[in-house]
């Protein structure tokens, strides 16, 4: 299984997490978050290469989204809002693609067919007020619904706490843990150590 560290900003920060070799990192580039990179923000340089650089767009344009693909050299570009099948298929056409779903009990898995040809990954989030990084799960049993055949991030609340209640969920489609607010020290600054516990128990037990 797979670990993204997402909602990473501050350089020095950035090096030392890097150093930890996750297989992702996420940079928020939505001006609402609480953990946007900001308009001077840049990667550092001697970032490695194996991993791999997730750019976070929340009904951003086309333009500005291929913009800061180039820029910042990303690997994948994660579409957090309402964005269309048509759009994402014009992104992944130069990009990889990952779609998230915000979910509660209520959310119907189906939708997720009509992004089955544009997306690379899916990634399902708890659905709240703020698009990611809200901290909190949804009930992972929800799951079991969903039948596609594209790797999913599973995404929300996720923690030192809560981790090896992943092993429970046995989906076949799990490829990856995205974890942001449950790893960090304060907003967009996260905890080596806690992730090098992550790490540890993936390995391990999951």
């Amino acid at each position: 299984m797979k670990l993204k560290i997402c909602g990473m900003r501050d350089p020095e920060n950035i090096r030392e997490i890097a150093s930890l070799n996750p297989d992702f990192m996420g940079f928020i580039f939505f001006e609402r978050s609480k953990r946007f990179v900001g308009n001077e923000f840049s990667i550092p340089k001697a970032f490695p290469e194996n991993v791999k650089r997730v750019g976070v767009f929340v009904n951003e344009s086309l333009e500005n989204i291929f913009d800061k693909v180039i820029v910042h050299q990303l690997d994948y570009v994660q579409l957090h809002g309402d964005e269309n099948p048509a759009m994402c298929l014009a992104i992944r056409d130069k990009v990889k693609v990952i779609k998230v779903f915000r979910v509660d009990d209520r959310f119907g898995f189906e939708l997720t067919s009509q992004f089955s040809s544009c997306a690379d990954y899916f990634l399902f989030d708890t659905k709240s007020e703020v698009y990611g990084g809200s901290g909190k799960t949804f009930e992972w049993n929800i799951l079991k619904e969903y039948k596609g055949n594209i790797p999913f991030f599973l995404s929300g609340g996720l923690s030192l706490e809560n981790i090896l209640s992943v092993k429970k969920l046995n989906h076949p489609m799990l490829f990856a843990l995205d974890m942001n607010s449950g790893v960090e020290l304060a907003s967009g600054l996260k905890n080596a150590d806690a992730i090098k516990s992550v790490q540890e128990i993936m390995l391990n037990e999951l």
